[in-house]
């Protein structure tokens, strides 16, 4: 004896071994035994194979007529049984039964199941929507098979004009465009960016880099509107000659030193810092503005800005122009190190000239700066800064317990073209860290954040502070020694018009400048408000996202370099396992084959080709060769 009995919406045909009231135990033709409920049989049968069965009422069930079956049934609920009889004109046999069914349970559009075997014909009205959205599906799957073929040989649908670089972001999966490219990529194994640039949706792996960051980031687009500029306090005039070091290429000046000699070896040394925090108060349309971004995005050749450019035009420290400023001004003896006092105000200043270091580098040196006899432009600042610079150093050299490795060459990246041009010309231009300028704007900087860290801290208000401790680097509203830097406390400052954590810190120092000890009252953030653990983890989300950003497009123009300078072989410092830094620019990469080498192992590598898409480089071990007197510091992986 054998059973047709339905199992998790599939028909089964099986022996049957044994029976109870409420189950049966059945064997398929495999051998495997199972048990079934009874309610869940349909047929009994005997004296047919169950494999033949299945097989052959699958086949001539496709012979039935829908339609004519449909017209022949009674219109209320039936059992297959009943059906088969009128449909076939005589007793049927289980062969016809079993097609019937499978006919039956084929064809939900014309009939509803309503039980084990039973079934009841869709009305007239229902049956024709379903036939019409049968066809209308038919029709999608038609379209979608030419869609397919099409995107498969390389060519975009006249339909997909409109919609087709949404795929590379945000597509909407319930089209049937979307559809038809979903299933175009499983068939030919790429993914969307392959795809799309093989159907030159995008010009080549540069502009499909750029906008899918701006898609996912920036979808309404870059351009910041502009606010009305609220009124600027009247601030008293510094006495000052300040001057800005930076590179040529900076044009948000956020800060500024100046250097004034008291007696002998006192000096008083301001730091004078962009002010933007004056106007853009708490929860303003400008503030919000800012902290939508967080940061100023940052790639060769281009930048996103973090504020407005009324901001930054009536902010930046250009010179010739008096600018509101946050001043911290240090007395100290600069042949001792000894901080005497500092004081904080809010002030306009002048800034006498914008310093660019690219065009007096070589002639900045540690010989100019320590030996007086010697020529070098601006001795009056830079040879004070230089000689209390290096007390700060070694002070903070006592708190790490070692030296600080300043020795790695950082690279600046200079297009000769616009920055969405990939055939623009890339000039890859090196830059010690130790070299004297960077030395003195980075020691000062240090000291004005460390110092208003501790601000900030005297007068009972929150900040958004930096620390690391045990190698590990975090954010938090209290101050804690940073170990690297070897300050006791540190907090972003003198950043405001490119970081918004600055800006948040630059409100409660210029609160504490103005209200003292009372500052705690007006302060924008009172201690332990949460919004300043709001800011903080979309500050660390957003700007560690900037960052892979600018990483992944110096790597594109790194390769794109490679290409241009034609380079076949390059030398190396191993960092470690398979992985290489190479000496001639900002480019780390794995080596497959290469062999165990010690970290700082000087190599010679292949360049084979490279990937603009994926930004991988091809290349192979050559030999290991002896290391140049100025090969880069292996010791650290992080790019400039």
């Amino acid at each position: 004896m054998y059973v047709v009995f339905e199992d998790n919406g599939q028909f089964k045909a099986e022996k049957i071994l044994s029976e109870a009231d409420t189950s049966l135990q059945v064997e398929s033709a495999s051998g495997k035994r199972s048990k079934i409920k009874r309610n869940s049989t349909i047929f009994t049968f005997d004296n047919y194979n169950p494999v033949s069965l299945l097989e052959e009422a699958s086949q001539q069930a496709e012979e039935i007529d829908l339609q004519f079956l449909w017209e022949c049934a009674p219109q209320e609920e039936f059992q297959v049984e009943a059906l088969a009889r009128d449909y076939f004109g005589h007793e049927p046999g289980i062969l016809e039964k079993t097609t019937l069914l499978f006919r039956l349970h084929g064809a939900p559009a014309y009939f509803h199941r309503k039980g084990k075997g039973q079934y009841r014909p869709a009305p007239p009205e229902i049956l024709q929507a379903a036939l019409a959205a049968l066809e209308k599906k038919r029709l999608q799957a038609e379209q979608q098979a030419v869609w397919i073929e099409q995107i498969k040989q390389g060519t975009v649908p006249e339909a997909f004009s409109q919609i087709i670089k949404t795929f590379l972001c945000k597509p909407d999966k319930n089209t049937q465009e979307w559809k038809a490219f979903s299933q175009a990529l499983s068939e030919t194994g790429e993914t969307t960016e392959q795809l799309l640039l093989r159907l030159n949706v995008y010009p080549h792996p540069l502009a499909l880099h750029r906008e899918k960051f701006l898609g996912l980031n920036f979808p309404k687009g870059t351009q910041i509107r502009e606010v009305p500029l609220p009124a600027i306090p009247e601030l008293p005039v510094a006495e000052v000659e300040a001057y800005s070091i930076d590179d040529m290429f900076t044009t948000e000046i956020d800060d500024a030193i100046s250097v004034h000699q008291e007696s002998g070896d006192i000096y008083r040394i301001g730091i004078h810092i962009a002010v933007p925090a004056l106007i853009v108060d708490r929860d303003s349309e400008l503030d919000q503005i800012a902290r939508n971004r967080m940061s100023t995005v940052y790639m060769p050749g281009d930048k996103i800005p973090m504020q407005s450019e009324s901001i930054i035009k009536t902010f930046s420290l250009d010179a010739g122009k008096p600018t509101p400023a946050l001043s911290l001004y240090v007395q100290a003896n600069i042949s001792t190190g000894e901080i005497i006092s500092s004081e904080s105000r809010l002030e306009q200043v002048s800034v006498q000239e914008n310093i660019r270091t690219n065009l007096i580098d070589h002639l900045i040196t540690r010989e100019a700066l320590e030996d007086e006899s010697l020529q070098m432009p601006y001795p009056f600042l830079f040879r004070p800064l230089w000689k209390f610079g290096q007390h700060l150093k070694q002070a903070r050299e006592v708190i790490r317990g070692k030296a600080e490795n300043n020795s790695r060459v950082e690279y600046t990246f200079v297009l000769d073209g616009p920055a969405d041009d990939p055939d623009s010309i890339i000039n890859l231009a090196p830059r010690r860290r130790d070299a004297p300028l960077d030395l003195i704007v980075a020691e000062y900087m240090i000291m004005a954040n460390s110092i208003w860290a501790g601000y900030l801290n005297q007068n009972g208000l929150p900040g958004i502070f930096r620390s690391q401790q045990a190698g590990r680097t975090r954010m938090s509203t209290h101050p804690l020694p940073h170990e690297t830097i070897g300050v006791p406390h540190y907090a972003w400052c003198t950043s405001p018009l490119r970081r918004y954590v600055d800006l948040v810190n630059q409100r409660q120092i210029i609160a504490a400048v103005q209200h003292g000890i009372s500052a705690r009252l007006v302060a924008p953030f009172k201690p332990k408000d949460a919004d300043l653990y709001a800011i903080i983890g979309a500050f660390e989300s957003q700007y560690t996202l900037w960052g892979d950003f600018q990483h992944s497009l110096e790597r594109f123009w790194c390769l794109r370099w490679f290409e241009q300078q034609q380079l076949k072989t390059v030398e190396a410092t191993v960092i470690r396992d398979k992985l290489v830094r190479f000496n001639n620019a900002p480019f780390v990469t794995e080596i497959n084959g290469l062999p165990e080498l010690e970290r700082g192992t000087q190599v010679e590598i292949d360049l084979l080709g490279c990937n603009l898409l994926d930004l991988t480089l091809d290349c192979q071990y050559v030999k290991k060769i002896d290391p140049p007197e100025t090969a880069p510091d292996a010791t650290e992986v992080t790019q400039s």
